[in-house]
């Protein structure tokens, strides 16, 4: 089960207190707890969505998000029948790695983990 689009995070506010930047991310999966944002067009798009979800985590430790790539959703979609493997271009030679749902480690424990 998956919910759409099913909440926003303001991560930056104006000097009132409204919203002045937010994330809403494209999924949520209640079984593994986790949201997820989908990129597939340009790298502009990527490197913004990037660092929005990264922001997230900063003001949300306790919210977990994944970035799936345009590689991911092409692979999920070769995998499943959905497309025919040629729609992977250059990555038609490409294994596809499990999709691995767990969320990335944030900058904090990146940093618990080095100082262990």
């Amino acid at each position: 089960m998956w919910e759409y689009e099913p909440r926003t995070f303001t991560l930056e506010t104006d000097r009132d207190g409204n919203p002045a930047q937010a994330f809403t991310p494209d999924f949520y999966l209640p079984a593994y707890d986790v949201f997820i944002e989908i990129t597939t067009l340009n790298q502009k798009l990527v490197t913004k969505k990037n660092r929005k979800a990264r922001r997230l985590r900063e003001l949300h430790a306790e919210v977990q998000i994944k970035v799936l790539y345009q590689r991911d959703y092409l692979h999920l979609l070769v995998k499943y029948g959905l497309e025919p493997p040629e729609q992977l271009g250059d990555l038609a030679g490409v294994k596809p790695q499990p999709l691995d749902l767990r969320p990335e480690p944030s900058d904090a424990d990146a940093s618990e983990a080095e100082s262990a």
